[in-house]
C-alpha cells in the first residue's frame, strides 16, 4: 500500500471503526425489531455496507468543512487534508463516489426507504458546518445518526410504525451524550479556533446535562421496548446500559480529556448491549412487562 492509499483510508477513518459501530448498532436494533428477529440477509448486507459507506462519506465532508481549523486542534492536526496528503478535489471525488455507492444500495429497497435517504444525506452533509453557527451540532449529528432507524423499518415493513420514533428519540439522545464527551476532548482547542459545541456551551455543567440526557435516553428506550413488546432480556440490557452510563460519568468526573475520550469510545459497548437484549428477546421466550 502506498502513501496515497493509506492517506485515503485515514480520510475515511478506516483505522478508527468506532464511528461505524456507533452508527451500525442502532441500525441493527431497528432491523431486528422490524423483522421480529433475524432480518433477511439482503437487508442486513444493504444496511451494514450502507452504514460503512455513509460513515466514511461523513468523515470526508467533516474534514472538508474543518480543513482550515483542524491544524489548530492537537487531535486533528495530522489529518490528510491538513497535511496535504489528500487534495480537496480528491476528497470531493471520493465523497461523491461513496454517496453514489450508498444510494445504489438504497435503490435495492423500496420507494419509502429511498425517500427517507434524502433527508439522511442532507443531515449528514450539513452537520460539520453547524459547528460554525450553533453550539448544538451534536443534535444535528444525532438526527443524522438516527435516520437509519426509520429507513430500516421502511425497508422491512414499507411502513413507519409510531413506536420507531421512541427508538429514534432514544438514539438522538444517546448520540448527543457520546458526542458531547467527544467534544469535551477538544474543548480547549475549540475555544481557541472558534469551533462551537455543546461542551463549549455547557462548560462545568456538562456532566450534569449528560447525566440528565442519559436518563432520558434510558426512559425512551424503555418506552420503545414496551411499545414493541420487548421483555425481560431487553430490560436487563437496559439495566446493564445504566451501569455503563454510570461508568462513563465516573470517567468524565474531572473533565480529563483522555478520560473523556475513553468514555466516548466505550459507548460501542452500549450499542452492543442493547442489541443483545433485543436479539435475545426474539431468540428466546421471555415474559414482557
Amino acid at each position: 500500500m502506498n502513501d496515497k492509499q493509506w492517506a485515503l483510508l485515514q480520510l475515511i477513518r478506516w483505522d478508527k471503526p468506532i464511528g461505524t459501530l456507533l452508527l451500525l448498532w442502532p441500525t441493527l436494533w431497528a432491523l431486528w425489531i422490524a423483522s421480529e428477529g433475524v432480518p433477511p440477509l439482503s437487508l442486513l448486507l444493504i444496511f451494514t455496507l450502507g452504514t460503512f459507506l455513509m460513515r466514511s462519506a461523513g468523515c470526508i465532508i467533516n474534514d472538508l468543512a474543518d480543513r482550515n481549523v483542524d491544524g489548530g486542534v492537537s487531535r486533528t492536526e495530522s489529518r490528510p487534508l491538513v497535511t496535504g496528503q489528500v487534495s480537496i478535489n480528491e476528497a470531493v471525488i471520493l465523497f461523491c463516489m461513496l454517496c453514489l455507492l450508498a444510494f445504489g444500495l438504497v435503490l435495492m429497497t423500496n420507494w419509502l426507504t429511498i425517500a427517507l435517504s434524502i433527508p439522511a444525506l442532507l443531515l449528514a452533509s450539513t452537520y460539520p458546518f453547524m459547528k460554525r453557527y450553533t453550539h448544538l451540532p451534536q443534535i444535528v449529528l444525532g438526527l443524522a445518526f438516527s435516520c437509519a432507524i426509520p429507513m430500516a423499518f421502511a425497508a422491512r415493513l414499507e411502513a413507519l410504525p409510531h413506536g420507531l420514533w421512541l427508538l429514534f428519540t432514544a438514539n438522538v439522545l444517546w448520540t448527543v451524550v457520546y458526542d458531547t464527551k467527544y467534544a469535551m476532548v477538544d474543548r480547549r482547542d475549540d475555544l481557541k479556533v472558534g469551533i462551537k459545541s455543546l461542551a463549549v456551551l455547557l462548560g462545568d455543567a456538562d456532566r450534569y446535562v449528560i447525566a440528565s440526557l442519559q436518563l432520558l435516553c434510558l426512559t425512551a428506550l424503555y418506552l420503545a421496548g414496551k411499545h414493541f413488546g420487548l421483555g425481560l432480556y431487553y430490560n436487563i440490557s437496559l439495566l446493564v446500559t445504566a451501569v455503563l452510563f454510570g461508568y462513563h460519568l465516573y470517567l468524565i468526573r474531572d473533565q480529563d480529556e483522555a478520560a473523556c475520550f475513553r468514555a466516548f469510545k466505550h459507548n460501542r459497548w452500549v450499542g452492543m448491549t442493547i442489541f443483545l437484549g433485543i436479539a435475545a428477546h426474539y431468540g428466546f421466550p421471555n415474559p414482557t412487562f
